[in-house]
C-alpha cells in the first residue's frame, strides 16, 4: 500500500534573537542584535502507512510539534520532501486540511465564548459538510465521547478533560483520513486520560484512521501505539516497533524476588543485585548471557522464595538512554 505520509530529509531552522543580560545588554541589543540558529528538524525521514498508529516521542524542543505543523501545512520547511495524502501540505493547504484532523493539547479550535454545539456548527460550515452527513457524524461522535451534557455549555466553562473530548470530536466532524494528536492527554486526570486513550484506540481499530500521536506520557505509547519514532535535537533516533526500541536501548531485564527469610544473605553470581528492601531483592541480568529460566532455577535452588517476577526495564529508562547517547554524539553542523 502507498504511504499516506512521506517525509525525506526534512529540515527546518529557526533564527532566534539573543540579548545580553542587564540594562547595558538591552541598550546594546538596540544597536546590534545577535542571533543564533536552531535546527528544530534536522534531516528527518519516515513514512506512515494507512491505518497505522504511530507514537512520536521526544523531550521538549526535540522537534515533535514542528514536524506536526509542517505536516499539517502551518509551517514551511527550509528543504526536504513532504507529502501528506499525495499533496504538499503548505502548497495545497485547503485540499490537505479537508482530509486531515489536528488536535493540539494546549490549544483549542473551539470558540471560547460559544456553546460547544455552535462551535461544531461553525466547523460544519467551514468544512462545507452536507447537513445529513454532519448530523450522522456529530451524533456518532457525541455518543462515543459522551458529550450530550456539554453541548450547550460555553467552551470557557469546560474542564480540561471535557474540552479535550470536545476538541477530538471537532477534529473528526469532517471524517478525516489522517489525525495528528499533539499532546492530547496533557494535564488530564487519570479518568479523562483513559477515556481519551480508549477513543483513540477505537478510532484506529474500528474506523481504520491513521494517527500520529506526539506525547510525553509514555503510558499513552505503550497502551496505543504499534510503532514508535523517537526524536531528539531534530533527529530521528529510533523508528520501529516498541520491541525494537527495547532491543536498541539494551537487553538487560529485572528479576524481583520476595524471600521467605528477610534476613537471609543473597548469593547470585549470574546477576547484579540492584537493591534490597527487607525480603524483597531486585536483580539485573542480561538474558543473552544467562537464560531467564536458568537464572530463576539456580536462584530458587539456593534461596527459599515466596514470590518472584521478571520484567523489562520501563520504557522511560530506555528512551532516556537514547537521549543520553544522542547528547554524547551530537550531529555535525555545517
Amino acid at each position: 500500500m502507498a504511504a499516506i505520509v512521506r517525509v525525506e530529509n526534512l529540515l527546518k531552522t529557526f533564527r532566534i534573537a539573543e540579548r545580553r543580560p542587564g540594562l547595558w545588554g538591552a541598550v546594546a541589543g538596540l544597536v546590534h542584535r545577535r542571533h543564533r540558529e536552531v535546527r528544530a528538524v534536522d534531516g528527518i525521514s519516515f513514512e506512515l502507512g494507512p491505518g497505522e498508529l504511530v507514537g512520536y516521542i521526544g523531550p521538549n524542543g526535540a522537534g515533535k510539534s514542528t514536524t506536526v505543523k509542517i505536516l499539517s501545512g502551518i509551517l514551511v520547511p527550509d528543504s526536504g520532501l513532504c507529502e501528506v495524502l499525495g499533496r504538499v501540505p503548505w502548497k495545497q493547504r485547503v485540499e490537505t486540511v479537508a482530509r486531515i484532523g489536528v488536535v493540539f493539547g494546549q490549544r483549542t479550535q473551539l470558540w471560547w465564548d460559544l456553546p460547544v454545539r455552535e462551535s461544531f456548527e461553525l466547523l460544519r460550515d467551514i468544512y462545507r459538510i452536507e447537513p445529513g452527513a454532519y448530523r450522522a457524524k456529530s451524533d456518532e461522535l457525541i455518543a462515543m465521547l459522551g458529550l450530550e451534557r456539554l453541548l450547550d455549555v460555553p467552551v470557557r466553562q469546560l474542564s480540561l478533560g471535557q474540552r479535550m473530548r470536545c476538541d477530538l470530536a471537532a477534529a473528526l466532524l469532517h471524517s478525516p483520513e489522517l489525525l495528528f494528536l499533539d499532546e492530547p492527554t496533557i494535564g488530564l486526570d487519570a479518568v479523562s486520560k483513559l477515556a481519551v486513550r480508549d477513543f483513540i484506540r477505537r478510532l484506529n481499530r474500528e474506523r481504520g484512521a491513521s494517527v500520529i500521536l506526539t506525547t510525553h506520557d509514555l503510558d499513552d505509547i505503550e497502551a496505543l501505539c504499534t510503532r514508535v519514532l523517537v526524536i531528539a535535537d531534530g533527529r530521528i533516533l529510533c523508528d520501529g516497533p516498541l520491541s525494537d526500541l527495547r532491543a536498541r536501548a539494551g537487553s538487560r531485564r529485572s528479576l524481583t524476588v520476595d524471600l521467605v527469610d528477610p534476613a537471609a544473605s543473597v548469593d547470585c553470581p549470574e546477576a547484579e543485585i540492584v537493591s534490597r528492601d527487607g525480603q524483597r531483592v531486585q536483580l539485573s541480568f542480561d538474558p543473552t548471557r544467562v537464560k531467564t529460566a536458568d537464572l530463576i532455577g539456580r536462584f530458587v535452588a539456593r534461596h527459599p522464595v515466596r514470590d518472584l517476577f521478571v520484567e523489562n526495564p520501563p520504557i522511560e529508562e530506555l528512551v532516556a538512554e537514547l537521549y543520553q547517547d544522542a547528547r554524547r554524539d551530537p550531529p555535525d553542523l555545517p
